[in-house]
């Protein structure tokens, strides 16, 4: 990223699959978009993670993100149950995380759902690319 694009202080990967997370954070990082990613397996962790760093309550070692990539199919706790309970809790209006829906096979029937939730800007295929994150960059996080 260019030294006029921010450095995000945190990006949360939530998702099942080790390899797309492993390129994901690579890619992050590389692009230096993040000071920190941080991988969760699951909507569940995830959750219990930002009830604790997103709640206005500081927590040592805890932040926020500032934006998640969020699978939408994985065991535990897929991505739309994750969606229910982040908005069931009041997460999503008191904070400004951003999250994008990642898939490996979005159905249509998954994308109309998407529409649901505010806090779902988009959809990527997995894995990100640079023009994905760049075009991510470039619309949520540059200041006009």
């Amino acid at each position: 990223m260019t030294a006029s694009q921010p450095t995000l202080d945190l990006v949360l990967l939530v998702d099942d699959d080790d390899t797309t997370n492993y390129l994901n954070k690579r890619l992050i990082t590389e692009m230096q978009v993040a000071k920190e990613v941080m991988v969760l397996k699951n909507g569940k962790e995830a959750i219990e993670y930002l009830s604790e760093a997103c709640d206005g309550n500081v927590v040592e070692g805890k932040r926020c993100p500032d934006l998640i990539f969020l699978d939408i199919k994985m065991p535990v706790m897929d991505g739309f149950t994750f969606l229910e309970e982040y908005q069931r809790r009041g997460l999503d209006t008191s904070n400004h995380v951003i999250i994008m829906m990642l898939t490996s096979s979005a159905s249509f029937y998954d994308l109309e759902r998407i529409k649901n939730y505010k806090r779902v800007k988009k959809h990527y295929s997995k894995a990100l690319t640079k023009h994905d994150v760049k075009e991510i960059m470039s619309e949520f996080f540059l200041k006009k």
